[in-house]
């Protein structure tokens, strides 16, 4: 199968490539190689390709940057989407697209997950933008599967984890505060290109969460993976509105995988046991990182 995957150099589309690549035909692009918000470079994109599968990874997620960045977050997040939908209405491609929790307004109590069915109402230009990508797939790409994901980390990249052991191993005498009134659920990119692979093929499309089992705060998390790594360190738990910014978050940013449930095919493990086999992995490639 030849599969053609944008954003292939962010943490989630180097995983994606590395996982795929060993049984399909795979063009890993650049967000630089493969400009999705223009549309004659996606058109051409298709004509020198021909993919079979579409796997949107690319997306502007500086979320904080995307509320005085509006236009570039519209155009990466809003129209990528739809030029890659409507290319793949005219050559029959499947796109699988990545889209985001922040399509939620994060006030469901944290007792409760967010479904595929719940009503979506994102209060940040992220969200919006994310949102309107969604929109635009829905309309031209019928076939299309949108996986909503959140909290995502990796060896690849920056990400949240990376940043507390990066600050830990700084100065683990510095006191750190971490927000522990917002409720997610940290997700590997490994696992998540697991899942992806697993519904290359299926029936499945429309809407999908897929994040890891069970849900934790920021600052639970963090302390979970230094304890983890073996790394000493100094967190505080604190608000949300302690540690302002521009961007308005969810406070509770749990999805449940329902619809993978449902259909038997969800790859996930609690998120917990990701993290013990993200540092049993790479726990010395992480510290050689950072020292």
């Amino acid at each position: 199968m030849k599969i053609l995957i944008t954003g292939g150099k962010g943490q989630l589309g180097q995983d994606v490539t590395t996982l795929l690549e060993k049984k399909h035909t795979v063009i890993c692009c650049s967000s630089k190689e493969l400009d999705i918000g223009n549309r004659l470079m996606v058109e051409k994109a298709f004509t020198n390709h021909r993919p079979e599968i579409i796997i949107n990874c690319a997306a502007y997620t500086a979320v904080d940057n995307c509320e005085t960045e509006k236009e570039l977050a519209w155009r990466v997040n809003a129209v990528g989407p739809e030029n890659l939908a409507l290319s793949c209405e005219a050559t029959g491609s499947r796109l699988i697209h990545i889209s985001t929790d922040y399509v939620f307004d994060g006030k469901k109590p944290v007792d409760t997950s967010y479904t595929e069915s719940d009503p979506v109402m994102p209060l940040s230009e992220y969200g919006k933008s994310k949102l309107a990508g969604e929109d635009a797939i829905a309309r031209f790409a019928a076939d299309s599967l949108i996986i909503r994901t959140a909290w995502l980390y990796g060896l690849k990249g920056n990400n949240f984890l990376k940043t507390m052991l990066r600050l830990a191993l700084a100065d683990p005498e510095r006191e750190l505060k971490v927000v522990n009134d917002q409720y997610g659920s940290l997700t590997w990119t490994a696992t998540l290109a697991e899942q992806i692979q697993a519904v290359l093929t299926s029936e499945i499309h429309d809407i999908v969460h897929a994040t890891a089992d069970g849900s934790s705060t920021w600052y639970e998390g963090a302390c979970y993976f230094l304890d983890s790594m073996g790394v000493p360190y100094r967190l505080t738990p604190c608000s949300t509105a302690e540690y302002p910014t521009p961007a308005h978050r969810p406070g509770n940013s749990i999805l449940e995988n329902k619809r993978l449930n449902d259909a038997g095919v969800s790859v996930f493990r609690s998120w917990q046991e990701d993290i013990d086999r993200f540092v049993a992995s790479y726990k010395d490639t992480l510290l050689q990182e950072f020292r």
